[in-house]
């Protein structure tokens, strides 16, 4: 998988780097997430723009990751979803679990 990791802040924000995430690459973002977490990181910011589909497997480890980051007085934020990706977080009410902004610069402003 794909997956470009940067600083800002006190923010870590991972770019998906690929048109999926689903059952074949998902566990790689999972690993990496749990590494940064394992690494003292408390606040995710997940970058989907590139992302066009994503199944049960990709929600299941952002759902995942949400949980870590909780238990850590952390926090995961996603932006730039991709209509398809919007639909699939709003079909499963996923929307309303996770913070979701349009952009990283406004995800970034919101922490």
């Amino acid at each position: 998988m794909n997956l470009k990791t940067e600083q800002n802040g006190a923010v870590t924000v991972i770019v998906v780097r690929e048109e999926r995430l689903d059952a074949h690459n998902s566990d790689e973002l999972k690993a990496e997430m749990n590494r940064l977490f394992e690494g003292g990181t408390k606040d995710l910011l997940v970058d989907l723009k590139e992302v066009r589909f994503i199944d049960s497997s990709g929600l299941g480890v952002l759902v995942s990751g949400y949980k870590n980051a909780s238990t850590r007085q952390g926090s995961i934020k996603l932006c730039s979803l991709q209509s398809q990706v919007k639909s699939m977080f709003e079909l499963t009410r996923l929307h309303r679990v996770f913070d979701i902004y349009q952009t990283v610069d406004e995800a970034l402003e919101s922490y």
